[in-house]
């Protein structure tokens, strides 16, 4: 069994920054692919960003090139920096671990952009 905690979420300004952190139990780490996902108020969840085991990513539209994602094998994390944010990008932010088609999700952080 795969438990993922997130850490780093929080109120900040608009224009500010935050980092999260999604730490994994496990030995499957290294060979999964994670990624961050989020859910607004009476929205449906959707990808933010995502980083296989080689290393590659992808993003969504509305945070390239404000949001960097990265992982750490030895520490068995997963990281979203996150700049420029956006009252818009308000939101219960996921961690998703994906081994082998096979999917885990953490208890969510919150992130609040508001002045």
């Amino acid at each position: 069994q795969v438990r993922l905690v997130e850490s780093g979420g929080g109120l900040v300004q608009p224009g500010g920054s935050l980092r999260l952190s999604c730490a994994a139990s496990g030995t499957i780490f290294r060979f999964s692919a994670m990624g961050w996902y989020r859910q607004a108020p009476e929205k449906q969840r959707e990808l933010v960003a995502r980083i296989i085991s080689g290393g590659s990513t992808i993003y969504a539209g509305s945070v390239k090139g404000r949001f960097t994602i990265s992982r750490d094998n030895a520490k068995n994390t997963v990281y979203l920096q996150m700049n420029s944010l956006k009252s818009e990008d308000t939101a219960l932010y996921y961690c998703n671990l994906d081994y082998r088609n096979k999917e885990y999700w953490g208890q969510g952080t919150q992130v609040t952009v508001s002045s």
